[in-house]
């Protein structure tokens, strides 16, 4: 089922993608809990697997759950086509991998969660890919970056875990000069806060872990497609725009037009690569979906708060938020994500890295886990955990310093939250 363009966003929420099921008219989407499904007939099987008819094949590639929550996600993001994944990490290298070959590259910003640095900077080492990090502020940096081997320019909307909102407009203008696709990580705003593909984007990837599913409790990742990239403009990415060897020849983009990266990220990407998301998982991040526009304007408003509360105190140095006026990038609000700034900021404690660990154990509300989105509040200092992996300098570009914790701001009474943090600040600046 397709939902119409002209629904409502939260219309959208509860309804893309899904319809009653057809064998027992069931209401919600039913967990198919199957690894492989029955052929009608060898003709009906071949036309599967050469890409002439959508159907199911084996749920490596393709479940009817997970088949749902893609199209919602698409939906919601506007987008031509998804594919669903086991993990946001996953996602990143699902976009990639029909873009990439032996000897390219990607360029991608200095403020990124701590994790994709690595793994950017150090794992996709070992396919022969590379990866050149600039601070995306400097768009003449950005432009000089790019050569004839970049393949992709990479960006989260809102970074984890500075908060720090990047101008999507301006870099997709460049990568659109350079003719390379723009991917946008819009985990942290959503696609209720921030549309990234109206801003230029050709690829959105998102980690359903946090604030899709929004209840900490499976792992999942989605890339979205555009659908509006000309991958045959140039001879720059053969898997999409020239015969594929690894399926028996097929030019994805002649053959399936604005389908052609889903296609291929499902009958390669997830048949070779088995980043494959279970149909649990796809349930319980569904159910999440329906609530995320409630959740998300109770984390905004949450989050403002204590943002506002905590940059006020004189036991804090400084509040790296972009709902705050006092933020460098609060101007960029209204153009890219004009209902709100989401739920994750870092905060600078007096003390430094002695007083952010006192700080984190001295909560009783908070959560110390390595998570965010969740409909809890959570703390963790990056420099000790997420981010410990990376040296001083790529720590302080990305907002991750020593003295610097980050918070992921619940749905929880905000009194609570703000009292929790004043007695946990008494001890760690004792």
């Amino acid at each position: 089922m397709s939902t119409p363009t002209d629904h409502g966003f939260d219309t959208k929420l509860i309804h893309a993608g899904a319809a009653p099921d057809p064998a027992t008219g069931a209401r919600n989407t039913p967990i198919y809990q199957t690894t492989a499904y029955v052929f009608k007939d060898a003709d009906h099987a071949a036309r599967l697997f050469n890409l002439e008819e959508v159907g199911y094949i084996y749920s490596r590639l393709t479940n009817p759950t997970v088949a749902v929550l893609a199209e919602r996600i698409a939906t919601l993001e506007g987008g031509a086509g998804a594919v669903c994944c086991s993990s946001g990490h996953a996602a990143q290298i699902m976009a990639l991998f029909p873009l990439m070959g032996p000897g390219t590259n990607v360029v991608a910003s200095t403020r990124a969660y701590g994790g994709t640095l690595t793994q950017f900077s150090q794992t996709i080492k070992r396919f022969g890919w590379s990866a050149t990090f600039v601070d995306f502020d400097d768009l003449e940096a950005v432009e000089a970056a790019i050569d004839d081997n970049t393949r992709a320019v990479f960006c989260e909307s809102i970074a984890n875990p500075g908060g720090y909102i990047t101008d999507l407009d301006a870099i997709s203008a460049i990568s659109d000069k350079a003719g390379v696709p723009l991917i946008v990580d819009n985990t942290t705003a959503t696609p209720y806060l921030c549309n990234p593909i109206e801003h230029g984007a050709t690829l959105v990837v998102h980690s359903t872990t946090k604030y899709l599913t929004g209840n900490g409790t499976v792992t999942g990742g989605c890339v979205v497609d555009s659908g509006k990239f000309d991958w045959s403009a140039s001879d720059k990415f053969p898997s999409l725009s020239q015969p594929e060897p690894a399926y028996h020849g097929l030019n994805f983009h002649a053959a399936l037009g604005g389908m052609a990266f889903t296609f291929h990220s499902i009958a390669i990407g997830l048949r070779d690569l088995g980043m494959t998301m279970n149909p649990q998982a796809a349930h319980y991040t569904l159910m999440g979906v329906e609530t995320l526009s409630l959740r998300m304007d109770r984390h905004v408003e949450n989050a403002t708060k204590l943002a506002t509360w905590l940059e006020n105190d004189p036991r804090v140095d400084s509040v790296s938020y972009a709902g705050l006026e006092s933020s460098a990038y609060h101007h960029r609000m209204a153009r890219i994500c004009p209902k709100g700034a989401s739920g994750l900021f870092t905060v600078a404690v007096k003390g430094g890295y002695d007083a952010c660990v006192k700080l984190v154990d001295g909560l009783e509300l908070f959560s110390h886990v390595a998570n965010l989105g969740d409909s809890r509040s959570l703390i963790i200092h990056p420099a000790s955990t997420t981010h410990r992996q990376l040296p001083e300098d790529q720590l302080e570009a990305a907002g991750a310093g020593k003295g610097v914790v980050r918070i992921s701001v619940g749905i929880e009474d905000i009194k609570d939250l703000i009292a929790d943090m004043d007695q946990a600040l008494a001890k760690a600046t004792a």
